[in-house]
């Protein structure tokens, strides 16, 4: 199996039940999550060497955590102990026209303060072929920032594919510390994930007139700004997801890919919406997976799209939805019908 490696943070995740609101609430759904740890657990499912490299507390809910990720076959060997907490974070499941709420319960959570000298990362990187990161990470602190520089030239050292997915979080940074961190990084980065919001608040560029507001898009413009962040960055790949928000309970999903010479737009499918969080990282996911795994970059962006509209009907932050069911949808069984 292909070694693959993502770094992190995994949070609790404390959802409402039955899509309350915070105020109603007498309890929470408790899961565990996170950006990074989101995309090991597809990549473990996908039949993938997958290991996860974060710090966690040395006590039980960082035992749980670890747990957690062990049910979905994530190598938690690069996971180290120490520190006082793990982060969490709220979630208020929106429908139709009312929007999801998260609040953030994260500050000095064990991996933002974490040292490079935590880490071996010529050990981490030994043997892997990709390494996959998230614009949260560097904004959780500016240790973090560091740490997370360390490793994409250990990543680099060792020959291995890195992808980001940029990943803007207001809650954590502004866009100006954004844009002033992530700029330096992008400079080990061979495949960059995305979408209209993160690229503009994150590197600055505004694909055209489209309004994440609407989810009206021009693809032209995601044309024009994978050109010039070629030009700038060198990727082998840009990457957008491309979501049409008709309301909270109902999207157009779809993506498209720009390799230097050629821009791909994938198929798109309308999804009726059991939980969007996730959504971003089961497609990235999918995405690396096709890579990986030899497909050429139109049929890994199709594999990508196809697993993140199946994970927008699943609980969790997870997409628990192995191959065969996503090529099933990709040959175009989209009907829901009942297996026996």
């Amino acid at each position: 199996m292909k070694k693959v490696v993502t770094m992190g943070e995994i949070m609790l995740r404390l959802s409402t039940p039955r899509f309350e609101r915070f105020v109603q609430a007498e309890s929470f759904d408790a899961v565990y999550g996170g950006g990074e740890a989101n995309v090991a657990v597809s990549l473990a499912n996908y039949g993938l060497d997958s290991y996860f490299v974060s710090k966690l507390p040395k006590n039980d809910i960082g035992q749980a955590a670890i747990n957690h990720m062990r049910r979905f076959g994530i190598n938690t060997n690069y996971v180290v102990r120490g520190g006082d907490r793990v982060g969490i974070y709220y979630l208020e499941s929106g429908a139709s026209m009312r929007p999801s709420k998260v609040i953030y319960d994260r500050a000095n959570s064990s991996i933002a303060e974490a040292r490079v000298s935590d880490f071996n990362f010529d050990e981490i990187f030994k043997d892997a072929v990709w390494f996959h990161f998230s614009g949260i990470t560097p904004a959780l602190s500016d240790e973090a920032a560091i740490l997370t520089e360390e490793a994409l030239k250990a990543a680099k050292k060792h020959e291995v594919t890195v992808s980001v997915d940029l990943n803007y979080r207001k809650n954590l940074w502004t866009p100006e510390k954004a844009q002033k961190v992530m700029t330096n990084l992008m400079q080990y980065v061979d495949v960059c994930i995305g979408n209209e919001e993160d690229a503009e608040l994150t590197l600055g560029f505004k694909p055209g007139n489209t309004d994440v507001t609407t989810g009206e898009l021009e693809l032209e413009g995601y044309k024009n700004i994978f050109k010039q962040m070629i030009e700038k960055f060198n990727f082998k790949y840009v990457v957008s997801s491309l979501r049409e928000s008709y309301s909270a309970s109902d999207n157009g999903w779809s993506a498209c890919i720009y390799d230097g010479n050629e821009f791909y737009h994938s198929k798109k499918y309308d999804i009726r919406i059991v939980d969007r969080v996730g959504g971003g990282d089961s497609f990235a996911s999918g995405l690396i997976y096709g890579l990986v795994s030899g497909k050429n970059f139109k049929d890994a962006l199709e594999f990508g799209v196809a697993a993140s509209a199946l994970k927008h009907t699943i609980h969790g932050d997870f997409n628990m939805v192995s191959i065969d069911e996503v090529e099933k949808l990709l040959q175009g069984d989209a009907s829901g019908r009942v297996q026996r």
